[in-house]
């Protein structure tokens, strides 16, 4: 899961990305609302936290933009500004959810939970290929019902090809949902991760090949 977090209260924002990696969720971090305009142009993300006080302007305004371009990714308003008539103007100008500071983050991870559960956030809440049942939201994976142990990019990489399953996924693609816009990307590191993730499928005994679209990508299929 690749999330934009728009804040900038510094220290919260990287106590968030902190915490919200331990569950498998790529964090793209910014503070103004013009570069969180340009960052969703460029990617697709499968849900945005969005604060209100920001410097260059009320984050609420920065909601119409992102329709008006064809994002249709959930909005969780993070606020300090908490009273019931600013909970109703942010739900009502289109935020799917609410939660003012200070919060803990359980409560958030169960809000993005609950939103990513709606159809359109996501088509698929499991996806089962060969003998595996895949789970995006919760980042797991299942062999035979037996849970199986994957290091966290690995299985962001496995998520990614899962839902794509029997498409070529291209390597930015797949890069874009185990890094985040600020890392720098060894040039063999995808290329790795995908080599340890098909010799432990296959340990598994999980019934699919990730096979290797040279110069574009990779493709996951049932064998």
């Amino acid at each position: 899961m690749r999330i934009l977090l728009i804040e900038d209260e510094k220290e919260l924002a990287a106590a968030l990305a902190v915490a919200l990696s331990k569950h498998g969720i790529v964090i793209d971090h910014t503070t103004h609302l013009a570069d969180a305009a340009e960052l969703v142009r460029q990617s697709d993300y499968d849900a945005i936290l969005l604060d209100r006080r920001l410097p260059d302007g009320e984050g609420l305004s920065f909601i119409p933009l992102l329709r008006r371009v064809g994002r249709d990714a959930p909005i969780i308003v993070l606020t300090a500004r908490n009273e019931p008539m600013e909970r109703v103007e942010g739900l009502d100008i289109g935020a799917d959810d609410y939660l003012g500071k200070p919060f803990l983050v359980q409560e958030l991870m169960a809000r993005l939970r609950a939103v990513l559960r709606r159809p359109a956030a996501l088509a698929e809440l499991q996806i089962n290929v060969g003998r595996m049942v895949v789970d995006p939201l919760h980042l797991s994976v299942k062999v035979d019902d037996v849970p199986l142990d994957l290091p966290r990019r690995e299985l962001l990489v496995l998520s990614a090809l899962a839902k794509r399953r029997d498409k070529t996924v291209l390597r930015s693609t797949l890069e874009a949902a185990v890094y985040n816009y600020e890392e720098e990307i060894q040039s063999n590191a995808l290329d790795a991760h995908i080599s340890r993730l098909r010799k432990r499928l296959s340990d598994a005994g999980a019934g699919v090949s990730i096979h290797n679209i040279r110069g574009v990508g990779y493709l996951l299929k049932e064998e």
